[in-house]
């Protein structure tokens, strides 16, 4: 076994104790970069969320009563063991995620700027004052936490996206359930570590491993969850706000994209193809905001498709802990078999392919899960490569001959994540972040790229209209209770002793 990890079997993290799943089921973690064994992860049952809600019931009642700025110098200290520990994090980070070191370390940093940021609003957690309508009366609004949230984690972003939620619950007063994937569930481990040690009350944070399934049913099923925070498929986040909403439950959605960026024939095509080839080939285009659309301007596409052929040549793909490589693996064979199935309907539909298209597996990459870096061009916008989350490095050149049909081709798919655009033409920059039907907007530069204190999400099929990330995150883990002090000494009516 790899020295980085520590344990053959993991457990789970309930009421401050490591304590096995109640079945005694595992199934095995591998490095997809090799097919290295990396641990056991438990596969949890009813059982064991429902010992995890019944802690947190507890325990969230006596977190509640602790100052917010006290709860944030917990959430501080988290940040402080996060930086120390960093580089660890980010190395198994790599091994069980496959994404390469550098881009690691960026997730963990994502991570340690969430935990200052969000311990930050323990002094903050702003509500409102405002004038009543009557004499001798006060008004205000205040954020009251929810109870005991559930929060469910892919294995793209398995530290970021659970600090993401995690976080904002946390100094909101609230505690936690967390599932993580069962394919990345050592950034959970580590986390719950850096909690533990933190100081963070028993029973406030609690990890069950397990499959959706099993785990994230019984999570979303459970009348004393009051709140899920769920990212993943369209697909299961569907049923999930299904679910939820037979309960009457919040329900917070982030579930994918189908992301463009926009080439206008002003652009400067240097800087597009850096931000394209980045956003398309970056975490081997695992991520909800991968760029898996070029909008060229038809006078412009040749040159362009050019470039991003050489830029393409030049990536490195292996094992990401190695320094040199660019690009790591797939997830495992399912997300193979995913991709390769859509570089066929493309074909079949009639774009051409350019470059890649197959899986590379030969030589260094034959115990790995790698897919080459692949181009289609000419593909129309209704074409199913144009519309559809494919989760790989995949990407189509759509061409158009105007800004305005630039923006009608971006608006067109189910999605409304993140869009960009590159152009010098100031009065079409203005114009595009108004129009553009997503929920993050990038100029210049590619469709990657979120930073931690603005919110994170989008419109149409990726969610369902609340934000992870930034101030606005506190929302899904907060109720308003509006609260009205008559010192007055007599009955007042509102609305009705008004002169």
């Amino acid at each position: 076994m790899n020295t980085l990890v520590k344990e053959e079997k993991l457990l789970n993290y309930i009421n401050g104790e490591w304590v096995a799943a109640t079945k005694g089921k595992y199934v095995p973690v591998t490095n997809p970069a090799n097919g290295e064994k990396l641990v056991d992860v438990p596969l949890s049952s009813h059982a064991d969320v429902d010992k995890a809600v019944e802690v947190a019931k507890k325990a969230q009642k006596e977190w509640a009563l602790v100052p917010a700025p006290q709860r944030a110098e917990m959430l501080y200290q988290v940040g402080y063991l996060m930086k120390e520990r960093k580089e660890h994090l980010s190395r198994l980070l790599t091994m069980e995620n496959g994404k390469v070191l550098e881009e690691a370390r960026g997730e963990v940093q994502e991570g340690i700027d969430m935990a200052f940021y969000m311990a930050g609003e323990g002094r903050r957690l702003f509500g409102h004052t405002t004038p009543a309508e009557l004499n001798d009366k006060f008004a205000m609004s205040v954020r009251a936490p929810v109870g005991v949230v559930g929060i469910i984690t892919p294995w793209n972003f398995p530290i970021a996206i659970a600090t993401w939620k995690s976080f904002p619950a946390i100094i909101a007063g609230n505690a936690v359930i967390w599932k993580p994937a069962t394919e990345t569930p050592m950034m959970a481990y580590e986390l719950a570590k850096i909690f533990e040690e933190a100081g963070l009350p028993k029973g406030v944070l609690n990890v069950v491993f397990g499959s959706g399934s099993e785990v994230g049913d019984a999570m979303v099923e459970h009348s004393s969850i009051r709140v899920i925070s769920f990212t993943g498929s369209n697909d299961v986040g569907r049923s999930v706000a299904g679910k939820c909403g037979q309960q009457l439950k919040k329900v917070s959605l982030e579930m994918g994209g189908k992301n463009a960026m926009i080439v206008m024939d002003d652009a400067d095509l240097d800087l597009a193809v850096q931000g394209i080839v980045w956003s398309a080939f970056g975490t081997s285009g695992q991520r909800c905001t991968a760029g898996s659309r070029v909008i060229v301007h038809e006078n412009i596409k040749q040159e362009l498709e050019e470039r991003i052929l050489h830029e393409m040549d030049q990536i490195t793909i292996g094992d990401g802990l190695d320094e040199t490589i660019k690009m790591g693996p797939i997830i495992n064979q399912s997300g193979l078999n995913k991709i390769q199935s859509y570089v066929e309907i493309g074909q079949d539909e009639g774009a051409k392919l350019l470059a890649g298209g197959y899986v590379l597996d030969e030589g260094d990459y034959a115990n790995g899960n790698y897919f080459a870096p692949t181009l289609f061009t000419d593909v129309k916008p209704d074409m199913r490569i144009a519309q559809e989350e494919i989760f790989g490095p995949v990407l189509s050149l759509i061409p158009v001959s105007s800004f305005e049909e630039a923006i009608e081709v971006n608006n067109s798919v189910a999605y409304g994540l993140s869009s960009s655009i590159f152009t010098n033409d100031v009065n079409q920059v203005f114009k595009a972040q108004r129009d553009l039907d997503t929920g993050i907007v990038y100029v210049n530069a590619g469709t990657i790229g979120a930073e931690i204190h603005l919110p994170f999400g989008g419109t149409k099929g990726t969610g369902n209209g609340h934000r992870d990330s930034g101030q606005a995150a506190l929302d899904v883990f907060t109720e308003w209770k509006a609260v009205y002090v008559d010192y007055s000494g007599k009955l007042q009516r509102a609305q009705i002793d008004v002169d």
